[in-house]
């Protein structure tokens, strides 16, 4: 139960705390997005990496996680980097965000793959969606939308990752593909993880605070 619960209770958490910091961005979140970074990369290392490895050929594996990347890299060309925390959207424009609301849900439902078979991994997902539903929210919030479109927005953002979790998990049709999926995931988690943490350095400047958070997601992944 906790595999389809915990990513959609993230958003629901990231939606409250974002309703108590409206128009404000805080260090706190830039840190949080740095462990996420950091936990995400070293969860997809220690726990989905080597299981796709072991069921799939060395090097189909390989093309599928550069085929990941690739198609992450896509997808941001609509969603503007949402996925690791940039989210732009105009306060006067009153026309729904289809694109990045497509991106995002994409984005969300390949991501419950990685939960089928790797209760771990739903950690990781947890921590990814918890600063990137904070961010979004708090946009939403100081955009013109309405309420109605606002809500729908969140609801089918946060039922994404349970349902790939859900197909992944008992669609049989799946099954034969479920680790060259997986695959594609880890090459998504690669570029989004990697991202977060290359752009968490204010000028190439040393940070301790965020250089800690960043120990203390690897290290934790380790420890799960």
């Amino acid at each position: 139960m906790s595999d389809y619960l915990f990513p959609f209770l993230a958003v629901v958490l990231g939606v409250v705390i974002a309703s108590f910091t409206k128009n404000s961005k805080s260090w706190n979140t830039k840190l949080l997005l740095s462990f996420s970074g950091a936990f995400l990369l070293a969860l997809t290392l220690f726990e989905l990496l080597p299981e796709v490895y072991h069921h799939l050929d060395a090097k189909l594996t390989g093309l599928c996680i550069m085929s990941g990347i690739m198609l992450q890299i896509i997808l941001e060309l609509f969603s503007k980097g949402a996925e690791h925390g940039h989210v732009h959207i105009h306060k006067n424009n009153n026309s729904f965000p289809w694109l990045l609301f497509i991106s995002l849900c994409i984005h969300s439902f390949l991501e419950g793959f990685s939960i089928h078979e790797h209760n771990d991994m739903v950690y990781g997902v947890l921590v990814h969606k918890l600063p990137i539903a904070i961010m979004i929210s708090m946009f939403l919030f100081m955009s013109k939308y309405n309420k109605f479109q606002i809500a729908s927005f969140l609801i089918i953002f946060a039922c994404m990752t349970p349902l790939g979790t859900l197909i992944s998990q008992t669609w049989e049709a799946v099954e034969s593909t479920v680790h060259l999926i997986n695959a594609i995931v880890i090459g998504i988690f690669f570029h989004i993880s990697t991202t977060i943490l290359f752009e968490s350095s204010d000028g190439h400047k040393f940070n301790m605070s965020k250089f800690i958070a960043i120990i203390l997601g690897v290290g934790i992944a380790y420890l799960i």
